[in-house]
């Protein structure tokens, strides 16, 4: 987490903006983020980028009950949604997605995605490797930290990989720089400051065991001001004063790569406003905006105005981000699954429905890739608790965006939806996909791990060739 202490800006729900990023003080007067990007890009300075908005949909979703409907299999699979129909002859999907249905055209739906770990956490979502793979070397690294090292600068104005998710993704530090080591580690701002997701009490005692070795902490002091940063040279003459202190106290934990950034990072009106939805126009805010009377949160669920989360990932990436992930939780459904689909199902269909569109109108759609999946999938018969267990065996998955081909079903799966019968899809080929999407095939590049090797991004899978 970064932050500094100074001013407390309040937002227009409440929450401070010193609460979750205040690295804002300095803002840009009435200059609007877009209007600054434009300015920029007129002078050279800025570029067209291409980006990843990864949606790790937390628990692991159903498959059968969003986007692999089975209406004719027996009761105790089929389950209590109906399935719609979409602008995709005959695909449907579950009665609580109307926006998806309405736009299908826009998505490719993989419904046989295999080889899942089966562990509950976001790392193969992340990164297409198993957790042990290159563990002695510290672990591979995920696909934000990567983009980090190939493609970040410290001279950029944001980091290159901002991690948002909440729940078990933090807790189990699914967004590691693995070997690539600290320096690559993902932006990770306090998402709990304005969305709030309460933790399982096993995963409270996993978060304060990890300590704070898995954030990104850059916290710079009492005497250090907001209000004492109001230039770069005497941001950085602050941090060379302080520099011993710093890391005395561990606080730097050799990041150099870090400091140097941190600099542009507290400077940048660019990237504060990007984390400050209130800066948003006031009509796209409500269009982000799922309805708040959704009934029936469960208490690790997300509230329903998490929706703008989406929001928040598109105006980073707008400012410079090229690889956001975000949560929505709660799709650990070993009961309740179909009250809690009620409630989560509709958040995750207004959100896409409203970045998707946004992107679009903003001329950024075939630049930005959108990837929504879950760590497995779940189990066809309902349980004597009315949930659906872990599946690892098949699992949904949904690509937007990225200048890929769209408006196609890919795979499909025997009448109770708990086997892949055609064109099975590895995590592996979603992200060679991605890489590839973003102009680093990953065949083809590599980095090196601590032993002088170099690896290449993936030692397995191919671009799907239906999509690029």
């Amino acid at each position: 987490m970064l932050s500094i202490t100074g001013k407390s800006y309040r937002q227009c729900d409440g929450v401070t903006r010193r609460g979750f990023l205040t690295a804002g003080a300095l803002g840009v007067g009435s200059f609007s983020l877009v209007d600054m990007l434009r300015a920029e890009a007129e002078q050279g300075i800025g570029s067209s980028q291409k980006a990843i908005i990864n949606v790790h949909l937390d628990g692991g979703p159903p498959q059968m009950d969003t986007i692999d409907m089975k209406p004719d299999a027996p009761s105790e699979v089929r389950g209590e949604f109906s399935p719609i129909s979409t602008v995709l002859p005959g695909f449907q999907v579950c009665e609580l997605m109307p926006k998806l249905a309405a736009t299908a055209d826009k998505y490719t739906f993989i419904r046989s995605m295999v080889e899942a770990a089966g562990r509950h956490d976001a790392f193969q979502c992340q990164s297409g490797y198993l957790v042990n793979n290159m563990d002695r070397f510290g672990g591979w690294p995920a696909m934000g930290c990567v983009i980090s090292k190939l493609r970040g600068k410290v001279t950029d104005p944001a980091p290159a990989f901002v991690d948002m998710m909440q729940g078990r993704p933090l807790v189990r530090h699914s967004a590691r720089p693995g070997f690539l080591g600290p320096a690559y580690k993902p932006f990770r701002p306090d998402m709990n400051a304005f969305f709030k997701r309460d933790l399982e009490d096993g995963m409270k005692t996993e978060l304060k065991n990890q300590g704070t070795n898995h954030t990104t902490r850059l916290k710079l002091g009492d005497d250090l001001t907001a209000d004492r940063l109001s230039s770069r040279s005497e941001l950085l003459a602050s941090l060379d004063t302080i520099r011993r202190d710093v890391d005395a106290s561990g606080m730097m934990d050799a990041m150099d790569h870090f400091s140097q950034q941190a600099a542009g990072i507290l400077l940048s009106g660019t990237f504060a406003d990007a984390l400050d939805v209130s800066r948003e126009d006031p009509r796209v805010v409500e269009k982000f905006t799922a309805d708040e009377n959704i009934p029936g949160r469960h208490v690790t669920s997300d509230e329903p105005r998490s929706s703008l989360k989406f929001l928040m990932a598109r105006r980073l990436i707008e400012a410079g981000v090229r690889c956001v992930s975000l949560t929505i939780s709660d799709f650990d459904t070993h009961s309740d699954n179909f009250g809690r689909m009620r409630q989560v199902l509709p958040i995750v269909d207004h959100g896409l429905h409203a970045l998707i569109s946004d992107l679009e109108e903003r001329g950024m759609l075939d630049d930005v890739s959108i990837v929504i999946w879950g760590e497995f999938g779940r189990t066809p018969k309902i349980n004597a608790k009315a949930g659906r267990d872990h599946w690892p065996r098949v699992s949904p998955c949904m690509l937007a965006g990225g200048g890929m081909r769209t408006g196609q079903v890919i795979g499909a799966t025997d009448r109770t939806a708990g086997t892949a019968t055609r064109r099975p899809v590895r995590f592996k080929d979603v992200f060679a996909t991605l890489y590839h999407n973003i102009g680093l095939p990953a065949d083809r590049t590599t980095v090196v791990d601590p032993t002088g090797r170099p690896q290449y991004l993936m030692d397995h899978g191919t671009p799907l060739p239906e999509v690029v």
